[in-house]
């Protein structure tokens, strides 16, 4: 266990170089623009790890374990943010679509961290709220990321993607890293593997993450293919287009969904106002009725 230990230690301060590398060509390559929060996370990734590596003694414990927890919920919230990212550059043709998926993200983003923080408060008798949190907050998030992959997996025909895009590739890596963590999470749950195999299996797959974004950054992006079902893709944004249209009064000069939001809430409101003033509506009806006769 201890040569693990040793290993794991050595694989886990080559991340700060290999991320130092990546962060150079993205920046060499003006890929820092396409993906930002790509970019962001990479270089917060070795900003932790200069803040962490001096704690890691036994006499900075306290210390160390806030930095830790701390830096853990930031790199859960910018993993999501990334994985909105490359959703956002896998639908940039099918605006009705992005914009429909900014909207999921936001409230997918919202049900997570409220989710977090109220079954670790709940449960603060059991262990410390802040690393409960943070700890179900990083397994939503990583569950996520496996959904991303499979999702670009099962779909990619859909939407014309490339597997030579670096959006593919920043997936690809995410999702190999949350895959495996999740694997090794279950067995060493149940008691089928030591907390050092795991510890360095997680590292060991986060620097080979690395080499896949260095890969994909390095290598010539391919353009978007000419997909064989890209007419269904199409036709579902149409559809959404028309449902836009059928929804606001006024064509959104900005092709957004908000409006067609903001429409279905006014006709629900004024349908509600409609049937409270049905009763008095009735009994003027009668009242007129009478006066006829």
């Amino acid at each position: 266990m201890k040569s693990y230990s040793q290993i794991g230690f050595y694989l886990w301060c080559a991340q700060p170089l290999l991320e130092g590398a990546v962060a150079v060509v993205l920046w060499c390559r003006k890929l820092n623009k396409l993906f930002p929060v790509f970019f962001t996370y990479i270089l917060a990734q070795i900003v932790i790890f200069a803040i962490t590596f001096p704690l890691r003694s036994a006499e900075n414990y306290e210390w160390y374990f806030y930095a830790y927890w701390l830096s853990a919920a930031v790199n859960a919230l910018l993993s999501f943010r990334i994985i909105h990212e490359i959703f956002l550059d896998v639908f940039r043709p099918y605006h009705m679509l992005k914009d429909l998926g900014t909207v999921l993200f936001k409230w997918t983003g919202l049900v997570m961290l409220l989710v977090s923080v109220i079954v670790a408060f709940s449960n603060s008798a059991h262990g410390d709220p802040l690393s409960q949190a943070v700890t179900l907050l990083q397994r939503s998030v990583r569950m996520v990321q496996c959904g991303l992959i499979l999702f670009l997996l099962l779909f990619s025909q859909f939407l014309g993607v490339s597997r030579k895009q670096q959006s593919f590739g920043i997936a690809f890596g995410f999702g190999l890293i949350a895959s495996v963590e999740l694997i090794l999470l279950t067995l060493y749950s149940g008691g089928y593997l030591p907390g050092a195999v795991m510890n360095l299996a997680n590292t060991l797959m986060a620097d080979v993450a690395i080499v896949i974004w260095m890969s994909y950054a390095l290598a010539r992006s391919s353009a978007r293919e000419v997909a064989p079902n890209h007419l269904k893709t199409q036709r579902w944004e149409r559809s959404l287009a028309d449902l836009q249209t059928a929804s606001a009064p006024e064509p959104a000069p900005s092709g957004s969904l908000i409006p067609m939001f903001e429409g279905m809430v006014e006709r629900a409101f004024s349908r509600d106002s409609n049937l409270d003033d049905l009763p008095e509506r009735a009994a003027a009806a009668r009242a007129g009725a009478e006066a006829g006769r």
